[in-house]
């Protein structure tokens, strides 16, 4: 049986170990947009909404995201794999990666409401796909999924600022969603490969 003491170091001792445990820095990524493509399957006038917003939202939380370093001032040529590698060692971060990012769905509805007389709701929904390619190398290394359902009460004619509120709000939590999944892809130790 312990003393009240010993429990009390004891428990100081625990309380100490899951603050330092939650209070770790991050790992700190370079993330480089190369293209934001909507798949096959997403209509054309739908994908002419989408693509921008997207794209826009992506370069947004590229350089917001206090995991992500947006520039790479005074980077080797990443052909030089040693020098940049050591470069971005001395920079802090934990990799440097090449993104692209696929629409994989996107649709818009306006759906009357029942017992609202003339109120519709505009429904938007964006689905997407995030793969990193390592710099150098371009090797895979990670991949994010996100998806997003806004739905927006509008009233007998809807206006274009509200298609624009709705494909925007879904564009940023989708890509929000993406990059949360890419970052944990990132956090989790790598297998060792054995020849």
């Amino acid at each position: 049986m312990m003393n009240p003491m010993t429990r009390l170091v004891l428990a100081s001792f625990l309380a100490l170990g899951v603050v330092s445990a939650d209070a770790a820095p991050k790992k700190k990524y370079h993330f480089e947009l190369t293209a934001v493509t909507p798949k096959p399957a997403v209509k054309p006038d739908v994908a002419k909404a989408a693509q921008p917003r997207v794209e826009l939202q992506v370069k947004k939380a590229f350089t917001e995201h206090p995991q992500l370093v947006p520039n790479l001032d005074g980077a080797p040529d990443p052909k030089n794999a040693d020098a940049y590698r050591a470069y971005l060692a001395k920079k802090g971060l934990s990799g440097s990666y090449l993104v692209t990012v696929e629409i994989t769905e996107a649709t818009e509805e306006l759906v009357p409401m029942e017992g609202k007389g003339n109120s519709q709701r505009f429904v938007v929904h964006i689905g997407l796909h995030m793969l990193g390619e390592e710099i150098p190398g371009r090797t895979m290394a990670f991949t994010g999924d996100g998806q997003a359902t806004v739905k927006l009460e509008v009233g007998k004619k809807m206006r274009d600022k509200d298609r624009e509120y709705s494909w925007d709000g879904a564009a940023e939590t989708a890509v929000k969603d993406a990059i949360e999944q890419s970052l944990k892809h990132l956090a989790m130790p790598k297998i060792q490969q054995h020849n």
